[in-house]
């Protein structure tokens, strides 16, 4: 409802493209379900109860009861192909990255049904329409590159054939050459609305969130944290990338690019300012802009005589690490040359040290 109060006021000024993300949880839900399914644990049924009874409950709560039967049908409709889909995962016993995006999916398609519905129970005529009829990406299933290209000439052509003034679209999913169902990344929704703002040259991409914009420092660490009411797309980039949950991380490239500024807004609070990201970021008077954090981080260290001089090993490092598709958020090096540290999420640190040793098992057998 806070929604559909917030986009009426937009529509006002021109066409209005909102970009929806699944409910809370349900894309965690689902790739729960589906991780059970693979596993042979019936307990994915439970799961998927949850989802069906948590989209109908939604659908009983905004829509009058004369008008739910079609909508109603539609969810029931979605919510038998996500469990059709689990059945061939548990007898499979197989879990593919094409099948959780399949799976995943279907968050946004659901919930973006029920905003559109909601707005036409609400009398404001609106189009709904299927990201991955406009995004096309390629086939890295679970995080896709986009294929800008053919993505703006899609979306352009839609957007001019069409006189609705409100469109409402599912984000985080895309889809490849071949029609196959693609995701964008967790948080990909902010990417769908930034990629189809910036195909179209919108005059503002806004994301609605439940926080009054990006903060000088997370307030659940920090009592004394701000709104940060200017910034830079270096900056903001550069909050993201390091902990700053606000934002995902690709977003902020296409808008950059044609140089749409990108307002962070509460949904909770729309009268707040919120944060304006701009090319020009405002001096605030200080030198640090903000403050950000990654929790669960290790750092691995290789050292020894045997790197004095030798070229070649940061080189061995990486690739060891990059074989592993391991990302590497941090790097230091000491200026005596004998040793490099590199910060990595924890969860990926067995690995890590298998491949780092197994890359330099000839130097370690050397005691180098």
């Amino acid at each position: 409802n806070k929604v559909v109060a917030i986009v009426k006021k937009a529509i006002i000024k021109d066409k209005t493209v909102v970009i929806v993300s699944a409910l809370g949880g349900i894309t965690d839900l689902l790739l729960m379900a589906a991780e059970l399914a693979a596993d042979g644990n019936e307990l994915y049924k439970e799961k998927l109860i949850t989802i069906e009874q948590r989209h109908m409950e939604a659908v009983k709560q905004l829509i009058l009861v004369a008008q739910q039967s079609q909508l109603l049908s539609l969810v029931k409709k979605g919510c038998n192909e996500i469990e059709d889909i689990c059945n061939g995962i548990f007898l499979l016993g197989e879990l593919t990255a094409r099948s959780k995006d399949r799976i995943s999916s279907y968050g946004e398609w659901l919930s973006s049904q029920i905003i559109s519905a909601t707005f036409s129970a609400a009398g404001t005529a609106n189009e709904w329409k299927d990201a991955r009829e406009l995004i096309v990406t390629n086939s890295a299933f679970s995080i896709a590159d986009v294929d800008f290209a053919a993505t703006n000439e899609k979306i352009k052509q839609f957007f001019e054939a069409r006189i609705s003034s409100l469109f409402i679209i599912p984000g985080f999913i895309a889809a490849d050459k071949k029609g196959i169902t693609t995701t964008l990344g967790r948080g990909g929704s902010d990417y769908t609305a930034a990629i189809i703002a910036s195909a179209l040259s919108a005059i503002t991409l806004e994301i609605w969130t439940d926080v009054s914009g990006m903060m000088t420092a997370d307030p659940r660490l920090t009592n004394n944290a701000k709104i940060i009411s200017h910034i830079s797309y270096q900056e903001a980039m550069e909050l993201s990338h390091f902990g700053a949950k606000v934002i995902y991380p690709p977003t902020i490239q296409p808008v950059m690019s044609k140089n749409i500024p990108v307002r962070i807004k509460n949904t909770f609070a729309p009268e707040d300012a919120g944060t304006l990201i701009e090319s020009v970021a405002t001096k605030n008077g200080n030198i640090v802009r903000g403050i950000s954090s990654i929790n669960n981080m290790a750092l691995i260290s290789l050292e020894g005589s045997g790197m004095i001089g030798i070229p070649g090993f940061s080189k061995r490092l990486f690739e060891a690490l990059s074989s592993e598709k391991i990302n590497v958020i941090l790097i230091t090096q000491s200026s005596s040359e004998h040793s490099i540290c590199v910060g990595i999420e924890a969860v990926a640190i067995e690995k890590a040290k298998q491949a780092v040793d197994a890359a330099f098992s000839n130097e370690i057998a050397l005691q180098k």
